[in-house]
Formats: C-alpha cells, structure tokens, sequence
C-alpha cells in the first residue's frame, strides 16, 4: 500500500498540511478536485489577447526598465510579429532584472488587464530562453490549498496518484453500476478522474469550468449516492436504540392548550401533532423545528415537555446563551407553574450551583440552562426529553455529550427535539439534516405585523435621534445594538460602553440600559427584567440579545455598523421587535462607502421579512459551509459537492441510491466508506 509520505516531494510537513484537505491517503488525492484549470497547451498571439483572460504569451523583450515612485516597477515590453505587451513586477530581484534584458526569448503566463499603454499582465508566471519549456499536452489543473503548501507541490502529489492509478498500482474499485452509468451516459470512474484532474485540450472549456462536464457531474452523484446511503444506514443504526414512550391522553393535550395564554397558530398544532406521534415510539425521536423569529417555537417545545412531565420523566432546555435561557426560564415557568424547575449556567457561584445539581439529581422535572448542562458533575434522574435551541450553536460533540446523560446500560437514549430560528434553504437543509426528522412552522401569530426597515448613514443621527425621542414619548421601547464591547483601532463600530455614554448625552431625558456578554449573569438577567418592566426606555446592547429576548412593547431596532454583521444575524436581531401589536421599525446604520456584498444584505433586510428568501440570499453570498457554521464539525460535509449550484442532481443521485439498495447491496459499505468518514458519529447526533 502507498502511502502519502512515500510520494517524491511529500515529508512530514507536507503530510500535516494534506491533512488539513481532509486528505489523508493517496486516494483522497484524487478526490480533490481542482478549483480551475491553466491552459499552457497553445500560446496566444498579442493581438488576439483579451482582458480579464488567463493566456500564455511568447515573444522577445524589446525593453526593459524599471519605473520610480513610491515602489520601483520592473517593466518589461516584450513583442511578437503581431503585437506587444508589458509585464509588471512591484516585487523583483536585481538578478532578475539583470536577466530580462533586451534580446531575449520570453514565455509568460498570467492575468491580461488593460493598461494606460495597452495590455499587460501583472507578475505573470514566465520562462526565459532555454528555460522555456515545451507545451503542455492537457490543461494544468489548480486546486484548493491550505497555508504553508505550494500549489507545485499539491500538483505533483496528485499527479504521482494519478500516474500510480493509470499504471494499475492504486486500485479504485468502480462502484457504481455499469449499466446505470451506461444509461446516463456518465464515464466510468477512472475515465473522470483522468479527465478530470489532466483535461485534453479539446476539452468543453465552459462545462468544466461551470462544474457540468460529465466527469465531474459522475464524480459529484457517486458523493451525493454515498451521502443518501450513509443517511439510510444511520437510520437503520438508530432504530436499534430504545427510548421511553411519552404519550398524552387527549384529555391531557387539551388542558395542557387550555393553560396557554395564547392560541396555537395551524402550523404550530401541526408540528406539536408530529413531534407527539415521534414521542409515542419506542426509538428516541430526533426531530429539527425550523421556525422564522417569532413563529412560536417555544410554545411548541413546551408541548412537548407536557409529554415528559406525563410520564414522571426530566425534560432539559438548552440554550447557547444565558440571557436567553433565562428567558426561556421565564417563559416556561408561566407554562408550569407547578413544576419542579432547575437552572444551570456556568456562571452560577458554588452554592448556587451546588444547590441545583441536588435538585436535578432528585426532585427537578424540567431543567433549563446553557452548557453547564452537559459537564461531568451532572447527573439526572430520569432524563427522557432534550430539547436544544439554536442547535447551530452548539458542536456536534457538545449535543452529543448532553445526549449521553439520558443513556442507560439498555441501549436507551433520551428523545431529542432540535430548534432554530436560522431559517435553511429547503436543498441545504436536506443534505444538513438529512439525519434528523424536519418540521416547519410556516406561520406567524395573526397579530404579528411586518417590520418596516430602513437604511440610514451613520452621519444622520439627529434624524434617528428624533424617531427614539418620539417613540419612547409614545411609552415604546427601543434597542440600540452594537457590536462591540471594547474600542479596537481596526474595527469601525463603537463600543457599547462608549455608546451607552454618548446617548446619555443624546437622550438626557430618558431611562437607558446597558448588557453586553461581558456582564455577569445576575447584572444581565437585572438590565433585561427591568427593560420588560418599562422600567428602562432605550436598551444599548451587543448581540447578545440576538436571540431569544421577548419585549412586546419594544417597537424599535437600530443596528450600528450593520454592514458588518450577516444576514442570518440581522435578521434574528430585527425579530427582538414586531412581537406585540403596534407597528415596529428597525434602523440599520452604516459606514459609506458599502461592499457589493453588504449593499446586497442591507436592501434584502429593506425589502423583505421572510427568513426563508433571507435565507436564500445568505446561501447565494456564502455558501453553506459559513451558513453551517464551523462547530458542525462531525456533521457530514460534502468534499465536491455544491449544495446549490448541484442541486438538480440530488433527484437522480437519490433514485441511484435507491436502486443500489435493491440490486447491489454489496457495494453500499464501501460507497459510504469511502465518502462518509463521519457516519458513524452521526448517528447519534
């Protein structure tokens, strides 16, 4: 067996860096795909080369000098029969200037841009005199690369597999079925991975650079193939495991919706409809709430918490933050107000906490906390139900660990009901959560009205200083959001403190609050019980009230600096106002100039209050990768595929799965071995 050290040019270092790629074997180097591809097969001549277009050119240096200014530029003008063009070099030796002397042969390759004195390329790729080589006979292939590794490097690697792959001494076994790649017209493996990673000349150019060509579409299903199989499995795996039944009679559901001070929307009957059928079975539930903000998903997991008090069984509620567990903390005690409750944050001090470990080990039925919840000291009675909001906060590692506490020697895990207000685009969402049961509450309660959001220049605060006056003059309630606690001298935004103290001057007349993350939990659980009492008019905070704050009489939002912040993130901030039943606002301030990409964001926020279109947007901006967010580590992840530019090949990839099942069961294992490191660990997320 070869192995990635026995490779010319590949040591330790060069190992440790591959490993980074999630390459950790010869093979996994065919798998990684290049980004784009160099054509060094044919030269241009200097009268057909175009703007913005990667070209290898060839002629002779005809001049060459370097031009002072604040940084000396070595140009070279070089000619062939039909025209000329100037190299640029902000970054050159002495030797190197010594060399590209008048008279001399020169191949280049690089970017061509349109200079003052006609085309040029700036510090292109070249050859002088004998060291020009001979033409390449295929596209040079460039791929994807961590720090500290030289893309010549990663290039050699990968063509030293190739050339062991070709030779017939590494063997990839060809999984897919014969007769289905025949009928879809696809190559067979081998042929892809040639194409792919060395394309002839005559390759179709714009299907391998738009990722359509056949080889790398057969390359994408098989991952795709792999990933639906591998789901299948962990759902298989998962019914092996037991879980106490929790069942409300008809009359409990009743009086548990009679408690309630409001009426559950359609969507949300649904859901809890959904979630109580889940919590009848005897294998543990493992269901997503996706709900946009305010949607009401927290009556929906108090619904299901009923199920577990029924059964005389613990319910743990964890929440990323602990302003947001404490208003979770007070919102379920409204629904329970006989219940036996826990708190737990890892802020409590000794006896406090001590105090609530006893009464989760003995006598708590419903537990409400943040990570504190799943430490070593923890110990739960009779743990049957967990329900984990803004589930992407939290690693996979970490939801396992809370998991693990309502284990037993019977192979019995504890349901688990996930919740986000993060809307995911339907595609992403499959492949995400594909191991999890999904539900949406597609519906706000009918008293919600739309936020109405405008853009303004942080220049323009005696207009905004008017709209707070007014509103607070009106008894509303209103939030200014920073997005530091402390100056930096390389960030833009002020800090909250700073802030706080401006709009004392600003606003000398009204009642103003502070709460950062950096207060303890007891000064910030006093800041926000005093802003829903009215007690403080104008609350100046970071983003810890992101999620979870519920101030009916709060009508208006600024955002300062908002270009900086995503739009998942914007979005969960305008929902902390619209939840009573005047008209609410939301400002978002910015610092002219704008990105393209931040003007994107802030008009979406303008134009629409749908999180699922929001959602939309933020996928096309950022990919799923940083939608996902990097603590998912452990979740599948796709290595070639693309969630949304390849999502019309999940239908076919899904049907070619099914019938693999069916007809060659054999392959399977190896298809997800392959593909799906992390399957097992799945599992049990």
């Amino acid at each position: 067996m070869v192995h990635l050290s026995d490779l010319k040019g590949i040591g330790p270092a060069a190992v440790d860096k591959l490993k980074q790629l999630n390459i950790e074997s010869v093979l996994d180097l065919l798998f990684h795909l290049p980004l784009r591809y160099e054509d060094k097969t044919r030269i241009t001549p200097l009268d057909r080369v175009q703007a913005f277009q990667r070209t290898l050119v060839e002629g002779e240096i005809t001049k060459s000098f370097v031009v002072q200014g604040k940084r000396p530029i070595l140009v070279c003008e070089v000619a062939d029969e039909q025209g000329v063009i100037q190299l640029k070099f902000f970054n050159f030796y002495y030797s190197q200037k010594i060399k590209m002397c008048a008279g001399k042969r020169i191949r280049a390759y690089g970017e061509v841009n349109q200079g003052l004195h006609g085309p040029e390329m700036i510090h292109p790729e070249f050859w002088l005199e004998q060291a020009i080589p001979p033409l390449n006979e295929r596209l040079t292939a460039v791929y994807p690369k961590s720090e500290g590794l030289q893309q010549k490097r990663l290039q050699n690697a990968v063509q030293q597999a190739l050339g062991l792959l070709i030779d017939g001494r590494l063997n990839v076994s060809e999984l897919l079925p014969e007769e289905w790649l025949q009928k879809a017209r696809l190559p067979d493996l081998q042929t892809a991975l040639e194409v792919v990673h060395q394309p002839p000349p005559d390759v179709d150019m714009q299907a391998l650079m738009t990722g359509q060509h056949p080889s790398q579409q057969r390359l994408k299903i098989e991952e795709m193939v792999s990933h639906f199989l591998a789901l299948q499995a962990i759902r298989e795996q998962r019914q092996q495991h037991r879980a106490t039944p929790l069942c409300l009679s008809i009359n409990q559901k009743q009086q548990f919706l009679a408690r309630l001070p409001f009426t559950l929307t359609a969507a949300q009957k649904r859901v809890l409809n959904e979630i109580s059928m889940d919590l009848a079975k005897t294998c543990p539930m493992q269901r997503l709430i996706q709900g946009d903000v305010g949607s009401g998903k927290t009556a929906v997991a108090a619904g299901a918490i009923e199920h577990a008090l029924a059964a005389g069984k613990q319910a743990v509620f964890m929440a990323p933050t602990s302003i947001l567990a404490e208003q979770h903390r007070l919102t379920l005690a409204e629904f329970f107000p006989h219940e036996n409750m826990a708190f737990l944050s890892g802020r409590l001090k000794t006896a406090e906490r001590r105090e609530q470990l006893d009464k989760i080990a003995d006598s708590a039925a419903v537990i409400i906390g943040t990570h504190a919840l799943f430490q070593d000291d923890v110990v739960y009675r009779d743990l049957a139900l967990v329900i984990i909001d803004e589930q992407h906060r939290f690693g996979v590692h970490q939801r396992l660990s809370l998991k693990a506490k309502g284990a037993d020697h019977n192979n019995s895990l504890p349901h688990s009901l996930i919740m986000t207000a993060t809307p995911i685009p339907r595609t992403l969402a499959q492949v995400a959560y594909a191991n999890l049961d999904v539900s949406v509450i597609d519906e706000l309660p009918p008293n919600r009205q739309s936020i109405n959001t405008t853009l303004l220049d942080n220049k323009k605060m005696p207009q905004l200083a008017e709209r707070i006056e007014a509103a607070c003059q009106r008894g509303e309630q209103a939030y200014w959001v920073c997005t530091l606690v402390e100056e930096s001298e390389h960030l833009r935004a002020k800090a909250a403190e700073n802030t706080f103290e401006e709009l004392k001057d600003w606003f000398p007349g009204l009642k103003i609050g502070l709460v950062h993350g950096r207060l303890k939990d007891d000064e910030k659980t006093a800041v926000m019980a005093d802003f829903k009492a009215g007690n403080i008019q104008l609350l100046v905070a970071t983003t810890v009230i992101e999620v979870g704050v519920d101030v009916p009489n709060a009508t208006l939002m600024v955002i300062e600096n908002a270009e900086r912040l995503g739009l998942s993130q914007l979005h969960q901030l305008r929902g902390r106002v619209g939840r009573g039943t005047r008209q609410s606002h939301c400002v978002l301030m910015y610092q002219a100039p704008l990105s393209q990409n931040a003007q994107t964001r802030l008009s979406t926020m303008r134009d629409t209050n749908d999180g699922f279109e929001i959602a939309k947007t933020d996928l096309k901006l950022r990919g799923p990768g940083e939608i996902l967010g990097t603590r998912q580590k452990g979740a599948m992840e796709f290595r070639l595929v693309n969630v949304e530019t390849d999502k019309d090949l999940f239908k076919q990839a899904r049907e070619l799965a099914e019938f693999m099942q069916k007809n060659h069961p054999e392959q399977c294992h190896a298809l997800i071995h392959r593909w799906q490191r992390q399957a097992a660990t799945l599992a049990k997320v």
